[in-house]
């Protein structure tokens, strides 16, 4: 049977589910990245580098001891829903990940960051036109994934429309992005790559790849990982072995005449946490 997705009730259960999300993610990071930051700190050799990922471990303990967000920037939510077969889309599912991020922002709290984008006026509660961000795909249970996003690392992404030709230079490509961003994006990053599709389908990708598990990575995703670390801008731009903790890709068909790519660059805080709706 269909589930009238206009239910109240369903509505408030995705409220409820966004708000709890957005507070796992913001104060705790997933297994996966703290696990990488950990092996990135054993393994560095620069001893400035070393504290300063020392440093980044100290604040992600405190952050979860005191309940208090990682970063001072809580970002803009990024939101992906799965929605499973009974259950229609409708303008009702918006409307409640709306309210969990408003609830979100004045319960955890969460710094107000969406503004509109000429006046700058700032809304108040995180959210606006086209704000937050919904990503809907078919799924098998009912689940929101939040994946909040700073503007540290948003400003340095970059997206290209190669040529068919330059397939071998996507390496180059993916490190001259960090090249140009340095110290900026709070390094040690990982990065989100989107590769083929259409200009705004690799851009999607590219932050998509970022919802993936940093602890494996492809040959492809380490020879890419090998080209930004050999840079050697380190932890906070201080220099170092660990530009990169992971670099992971997404890929879909394009164009004959085309080669979109897309680099989405995410601070060492890469916050994210997924929630089965109860229902």
């Amino acid at each position: 049977m269909m589930v009238n997705p206009a239910d109240p009730t369903l509505s408030s259960a995705l409220a409820d589910a966004t708000e709890r999300a957005l507070l796992e993610a913001e104060i705790r990071l997933p297994p996966d990245v703290l696990a990488a930051l950990r092996r990135a700190a054993a393994a560095e050799r620069d001893e400035i580098a070393r504290r300063e990922l020392g440093n980044i471990l100290e604040n992600i303990a405190f952050a979860e001891e005191r309940r208090v967000p990682i970063c001072q920037d809580t970002g803009v939510p990024v939101v992906y829903l799965t929605l499973p077969p009974d259950i229609g889309l409708s303008p009702a599912l918006f409307e409640g990940v709306r309210e969990g991020v408003q609830r979100a922002t004045a319960a955890i709290p969460l710094r107000p960051n969406v503004v509109d984008p000429l006046t700058r006026e700032n809304t108040g509660d995180n959210t606006g036109a086209g704000m937050p961000a919904v990503h809907v795909t078919p799924g098998e249970r009912l689940t929101v994934t939040v994946l909040p996003k700073g503007a540290g690392s948003e400003n340095v992404s970059r997206i290209g429309m190669l040529l068919p030709s330059q397939a071998k230079e996507i390496p180059k490509f993916v490190a001259e992005t960090m090249l140009l961003a340095g110290g900026k994006p709070c390094p040690p990053v990982i990065l989100g790559v989107g590769i083929g599709g259409t200009f705004d389908m690799a851009a999607a990708l590219a932050k998509e790849a970022l919802l993936l598990p940093v602890d494996v990575m492809g040959d492809f995703e380490a020879e890419l990982c090998d080209a930004v670390n050999a840079l050697g801008i380190g932890p906070m731009g201080l220099g170092g072995d660990t530009t990169a903790l992971s670099v992971k890709v997404k890929r879909a068909d394009c164009h004959t005449a085309s080669l979109p790519v897309a680099v989405n660059v995410q601070c060492w805080a890469c916050r994210r946490a997924t929630v089965e709706v109860k229902r």
